[in-house]
C-alpha cells in the first residue's frame, strides 16, 4: 500500500510496545550500531526500522467508535516546529500560525511501521488515534479532512511531519483513513482545511465551551466553577451510555491479557476484566462500564500515566 516510508530526520525513533491497540503489539527492536560512536542521521534512518514497508492490522478493524479529535486551544512550542527544516535535500518553511489554509490533493496513511514511535513533537504515534502528519502546518493544528470521492469527513490533530512523497499533501493515521473509507486503497483525493480553534469552540451549533472543556478534560474554570465542582454538582448532565468501556489492549494470549488486567486493576474502582467474543477472537482487556464523561476522561489519563497504555473508548 502507498504510505509514507521516508520520514528523514523529522521523525525520531523511540520504540515502545503500547498495549492500547486492538491487535497484539509488534516488537520493533531499537536501531543497532556496530560502533560506539554516535550514528549519523543517515545511518540512524537506515537502521531504525526492521519493517521495510508499512502495514495496517492483520485484519480489518472497526474504528467507528473512535471519536474525531476535539479542537482545543493549545500552546505551540518549538517541538516539531523547527523552521525552516530540510528532509531528503528539500527545505520546507512552515506556514504562518493559524493561517486560513485549504488545499486539495492526495492523502496517504501510516500505520504499524510507525506505531509506538515518537512523532515530530515527541508524542507517541498511535495508529488508532485521530492524528496526521503535514509538511508545513504548525504543530499542533486541527484540520478537517474530506474524502472528495465519498464526502466523508474527519477532524484530526496534526502532530507530525510528512508525507515526503511527491504529490501527497497529508498523511493520516490508520483510524482516520479507515473512517474516510480509503485505508484499503492506500490513498484518496481529499480537501484539507485548517480549523480556527477559537471559532470552533464559540461557533453556534458546535459544542458549548462548557461541554468542550468537559470532553477534553481541561483543568479550567467552567461557568464560574472548576471542572471538579461541576462534576460533583451536575455529573448527571454528562452521562454515557451504559455500555461504554475503555479498552486497554487486545491479545492473542490469555496470559498476556490477564497480566494487563492485574496491572490495571489496582488503578481504579471500576471493574477491569478480560473478554473474548468467541473462541477464535482476541482477548480484550476492558474497564467499565463507565457512567459519565468526567470519569472517562480522568480514567483514560490515569491509565496512560500510571499503566503505560493509552486506552480508547468502546461500546459493547
Amino acid at each position: 500500500m502507498n504510505v509514507n516510508n521516508v520520514i528523514g530526520n523529522v521523525r525520531r525513533g523511540l520504540v515502545l510496545c503500547v498495549g492500547l491497540s486492538i491487535v497484539s503489539c509488534v516488537n520493533q527492536p531499537a536501531p543497532k550500531s556496530t560502533s560506539s560512536a554516535p550514528m549519523s542521521s543517515d545511518e540512524y534512518q537506515a537502521t531504525r526500522y526492521d519493517v521495510e514497508k508499512d502495514f495496517g492490522p492483520d485484519s480489518a478493524v472497526d474504528v467507528s467508535h473512535v471519536r474525531d479529535a476535539i479542537p482545543k486551544i493549545e500552546p505551540r512550542t518549538s517541538a516539531g516546529n523547527k523552521n525552516p527544516y530540510t528532509v531528503l535535500g528539500t527545505t520546507y518553511s512552515l506556514l504562518e500560525p493559524d493561517v486560513a489554509y485549504q488545499e486539495e490533493g492526495m492523502a496517504s496513511w501510516y500505520g504499524n511501521k510507525f506505531h509506538g514511535h515518537q512523532t515530530s513533537n515527541g508524542e507517541i504515534y498511535d495508529m488508532y488515534g485521530m492524528t496526521a502528519a503535514h509538511k508545513t502546518l504548525r504543530i499542533p493544528t486541527y484540520v478537517k479532512v474530506t474524502n472528495l470521492d465519498n464526502l466523508k469527513t474527519v477532524v484530526v490533530r496534526v502532530n507530525d511531519r510528512g508525507p515526503f512523497h511527491g504529490g501527497r499533501i497529508i498523511d493520516l493515521s490508520y483510524a482516520a483513513a479507515s473512517k474516510l473509507g480509503y485505508a484499503d486503497k492506500g490513498t484518496a483525493r481529499v480537501r484539507v482545511e485548517a480549523i480556527n480553534v477559537q471559532s470552533w469552540v464559540q461557533h453556534p451549533g458546535q459544542e458549548s465551551t462548557e461541554a468542550h472543556a468537559l470532553a477534553v478534560g481541561e483543568p479550567t474554570r467552567v461557568s464560574g466553577k472548576t471542572i471538579e465542582q461541576a462534576r460533583e454538582a451536575s455529573a448527571d448532565n454528562y452521562p454515557l451510555p451504559s455500555n461504554t468501556f475503555l479498552q486497554a489492549g487486545a491479545f492473542s494470549s490469555k496470559v498476556s491479557a490477564t497480566e494487563m488486567r492485574n496491572t490495571l486493576g489496582g488503578l481504579t474502582h471500576y471493574p477491569v476484566f478480560v473478554t473474548q467474543a468467541d473462541k477464535n477472537s482476541l482477548y480484550r482487556v476492558r474497564i467499565g462500564p463507565i457512567l459519565n464523561n468526567f470519569d472517562l476522561v480522568q480514567l483514560r489519563d490515569l491509565v496512560f500515566r500510571k499503566g503505560g497504555v493509552r486506552p480508547h473508548m468502546v461500546q459493547q
